[in-house]
């Protein structure tokens, strides 16, 4: 565990030292504030419209530093011929997947918490409710969505040659699944065979990371999520992600680092 420990925190201090997360903050905060100091005959669907666009550049701008700092944790190391002396000291391939992805989903943690600590502020103060419990609430999936994500994109690093080429196929793939993932059923019974069941299993196969997509209770104030159903998506992300992981170490055991 401490060799685990020890490789994460290597991670978190990269991306400190990184301007990623900066400059995708400070962009998202002076478009928020830019539409927060919109004001049209005190209507209240402006706060909600300003609250639309900051939750959307907060998934988006998370995501991106989700899966740009995960993909290039472990063909950098290669790249650098730092794996060589870190599997010799010793430290197990299971353990460095283990640190990378500890790292990676704290350091992605520790930006989520920054961004939404901003919107809450700003919407706070815009609306004067502060409801707090729903935003925790809505903050822990967004950390569970990511952690999927996360050990989905370490996954990917070990099979894809190029940080790039993973970086590109896992966002689409994530955002496919955003956008697309809920309906595939419905397509699916409008589907000839063997059509039909094919994407039906797709649909039971993949991960929904929509599950974890709460804006829109924050945007309308709507109130929680049942703490059952909270639970219940917990427990299906931390499924996933141990998937992800274990197909990464599987993988990393047979792939060779010369």
């Amino acid at each position: 565990m401490n060799n685990v420990l020890a490789l994460s925190s290597v991670v978190i201090k990269e991306l400190c030292r990184r301007k990623d997360f900066y400059v995708l903050f400070v962009l998202t905060a002076l478009i928020t504030l830019m539409l927060g100091s919109v004001n049209f005959f005190n209507d209240d669907r402006i706060a909600r419209f300003m609250k639309e666009a900051c939750l959307l550049l907060i998934w988006i701008s998370s995501l991106v530093i989700a899966i740009t700092t995960t993909a290039r944790q472990i063909p950098a190391e290669r790249e650098n011929r730092t794996i060589f002396p870190l599997l010799a000291k010793p430290v197990s391939r299971g353990e460095l997947v283990g640190g990378k992805f500890l790292g990676c989903w704290v350091a992605s943690g520790i930006c989520l918490l920054v961004f939404y600590l901003f919107f809450i502020v700003v919407s706070g103060s815009r609306e004067q409710v502060w409801q707090i419990s729903n935003y925790l609430q809505a903050m822990w999936l967004h950390w569970v969505f990511l952690a999927v994500v996360i050990s989905m994109v370490l996954m990917g690093s070990i099979i894809f040659a190029a940080p790039s080429s993973n970086s590109t196929i896992c966002f689409v793939t994530v955002v496919g699944i955003l956008l697309l993932g809920r309906h595939l059923n419905k397509v699916a019974v409008s589907l000839p065979e063997p059509s039909s069941t094919i994407l039906s299993v797709v649909y039971f196969i993949i991960p929904h990371l929509e599950f974890y997509d709460l804006r829109d209770l924050i945007i309308h104030n709507l109130g929680l999520v049942p703490w059952g159903a909270w639970a219940l998506a917990t427990l299906y992300g931390a499924a996933y992600t141990a998937f992800f992981l274990l197909g990464t170490w599987l993988l990393f055991r047979q792939k060779s680092l010369a």
